[in-house]
């Protein structure tokens, strides 16, 4: 295999890729050996490509001469990934299109079973499926290859000059498979991007250039390519302002201005060149494209800047298939992900790193997701929450306690439970990572009907809920889980706290409980571990509806203090805040029974988080 970092000198004269900073060029050079030493020993080179699909309802046709202009569409994108990676450093990889023999993009046309009225938004895997059939006739199996599917779920009036659209937009995919989802419509064409006339109007963005129009959703093929292809959500960091706006953050919508002398357009950012360099499509290889990479991250510390204003982060990374770069996403709690932003680096030969976190949002918690970045194009992700006052201030204690139990997390996620217990006894006696470690991993027992819930104390002046055996218990993903939360980030943390305590309720949720009229009060907090969706959280005593809070994103948390003198039934409800359930990772974050109205505040401070 050609050395891809020699191709960039040449790649950069093709393309006019600006020359880079000492550092980054010293940090992709050294991705791309690492990458190329893997590849080149028992080579298995491999031609994967973007399969394209034409989809349409059946009363309708085709937007006219869709092939030539999706052609220009995916030529035009094809060459900005190839720039924007060029630009990096990684020579010039980019996204492979299916072309036949007159070396024009092959487009296959699907027709769908119902009308346009049919459909709408929600309705991509129902397209998908229709458009199953045809690809598997053409060899193609649509689950272990990366396609698009345009539909023609849009109308554009000619006369008006109007425009709306009602198609599925979205995507999602890693290196072995992915989809996007997409419309298409007779005015969008790569040629139309430099045009400052006519005016249309648009359904979502209103008066708008045709040019700025082709700029937003050609930006959003681009973009959801991105995510089909393993890309999430970030944003531009200030030292990456001069280049544009990111395309997986807000630059789907600014592709292609400086064309029109509106501004600098679009740019890929260095961490999402870093992780496409592995991608079948633009590496070449298909070398182990399926194999679990088995990645860990072990003996990891936090540590703060001198200014207190940032971190850094130290460890060592390993894993069955080598990692070549180490991408960060700093994301403040709200927005989704859209507001990460990415710092890189590459493990030493023993896999060794560190990595310089900043900058930071000031009053807001916030989460650092770590990816390792396989030469396969795999991923190992890890993450780790963190917090910033008004001030800039940053808090890592809860990071810290959080990586001090990332070993013991891995062992209660794959249900080795004799080894986390005796991991328990190693963390400090009376210490915080004790009492957590106990609380979880008694909670994962309890879920996998390994252990009973314990009895209540007859004489108990308060008492966590999540300890006591409800009646009815169902949740809207996975399985009821108590005391931890049944995902690889196993431990509660929301709002930039950690929780011994809580009750996993992604919405929508039931948990139902049997008081016997034995308890005075509940208190406690309510809210989303950060990076969640919005719910609504409800509770019912007797059937009576006696607290609803507002809709809660992340990092936003409630508190409750319910009367519970003669109650005999307790129900706790989460709803998905009417948005649909996806990310809705409710949870009730330290609910704690109180028999008397001495226990109130004690209780609530002690057992909702330190």
């Amino acid at each position: 295999m050609r050395c891809l970092c020699l191709m960039g000198a040449l790649a950069a004269a093709l393309f006019g890729a600006p020359a880079m900073a000492d550092e980054q060029a010293a940090l992709s050079g050294t991705a791309v050996r690492i990458l190329d030493a893997w590849h080149a020993d028992a080579a298995e080179p491999g031609d994967r490509r973007l399969h394209v699909i034409c989809w349409r309802a059946n009363d309708r046709s085709f937007a006219a001469d869709h092939r030539a202009r999706l052609d220009r569409i995916l030529t035009h994108i094809q060459g900005f990934y190839g720039r924007e990676m060029t630009r990096h450093g990684l020579g010039p990889r980019t996204i492979r299109l299916d072309r036949d023999d007159d070396a024009r993009l092959v487009v296959h046309e699907v027709v769908g079973e119902g009308g346009v009225a049919d459909y709408g938004v929600g309705d991509g895997g129902r397209i998908r499926d229709e458009c199953r059939p045809v690809l598997r006739d053409q060899g193609i199996d649509i689950d272990r290859e990366t396609i698009m599917i345009f539909t023609n779920l849009a109308e554009w009036d000619p006369q008006a000059r109007s425009f709306r659209h009602w198609s599925p937009y979205y995507a999602g995919g890693n290196q072995s498979a992915g989809t996007a989802w997409q419309l298409d419509s007779p005015e969008l064409d790569a040629s139309s991007l430099a045009l400052k006339k006519p005016i249309i109007q648009d359904g979502q963005y209103g008066r708008i250039s045709l040019g700025k129009h082709n700029s937003i959703f050609i930006g959003g093929v681009a973009h959801e390519l991105g995510h089909a292809l393993g890309l999430p959500h970030c944003q531009e960091r200030t030292d990456e302002a001069g280049f544009g706006t990111a395309l997986m953050g807000s630059g789907n919508r600014t592709y292609g201005d400086e064309l029109r002398g509106e501004g600098r357009g679009s740019f890929l950012t260095l961490a999402h060149a870093l992780r496409l360099a592995s991608h079948p499509q633009f590496s070449g290889s298909i070398k182990g494209m399926s194999r679990a990479p088995r990645g860990a991250f072990d003996e990891m510390t936090a540590t703060l800047a001198a200014d207190g204003r940032s971190f850094v982060v130290s460890g060592r990374v390993s894993g069955a298939i080598p990692v070549y770069a180490i991408v960060g996403y700093l994301d403040p709690a709200g927005h989704g992900d859209y507001d990460a932003r990415t710092v890189t680096t590459v493990p030493g030969s023993d896999g060794r790193f560190t990595l310089a976190c900043t900058p930071l949002v000031p009053g807001l918690p916030g989460s650092l997701r770590l990816v390792a970045c396989h030469a396969n194009g795999s991923t190992t992700q890890v993450e780790h929450p963190y917090a910033v006052d008004v001030d800039g201030a940053v808090d890592i204690e809860v990071m810290s306690v959080s990586l001090m139990l990332a070993p013991f997390c891995r062992a209660v996620t794959s249900r080795r439970f004799a080894e986390a217990r005796s991991l328990c006894d190693s963390f400090p006696e009376g210490g915080r990572a004790r009492a957590v470690a106990r609380a979880v991993v008694a909670g994962a027992q309890r879920a996998e009907k390994a252990a009973p819930s314990p009895a209540v104390k007859d004489d108990a002046g308060r008492w966590p809920l999540s300890q006591m055996e409800p009646v009815e218990a169902r949740v809207g993903w996975q399985r009821p889980a108590y005391d931890h939360l049944p995902r690889p980030e196993c431990l509660i943390v929301a709002g930039g706290r950690l929780f011994e305590t809580g009750i996993y309720a992604h919405a929508p949720a039931i948990h139902r409980y049997r008081l016997e009229r034995r308890w005075k009060r509940l208190v406690g907090e309510c809210g989303i571990p950060d990076g969640g969706g919005s719910v609504v959280f409800v509770i019912r005593t007797d059937g009576r509806e006696v607290y609803r809070s507002p809709t809660l994103g992340p990092g936003r948390l409630e508190r409750y203090d319910i009367d519970l003198a003669g109650v005999d039934e307790l129900e706790l409800v989460t709803e998905d805040a009417g948005d649909g359930r996806a990310s809705d990772w409710a949870i009730w974050l330290a609910p704690t029974l109180v028999r008397d109205d001495t226990g109130d505040t004690e209780a609530s401070e002690a057992m909702r988080s330190r």
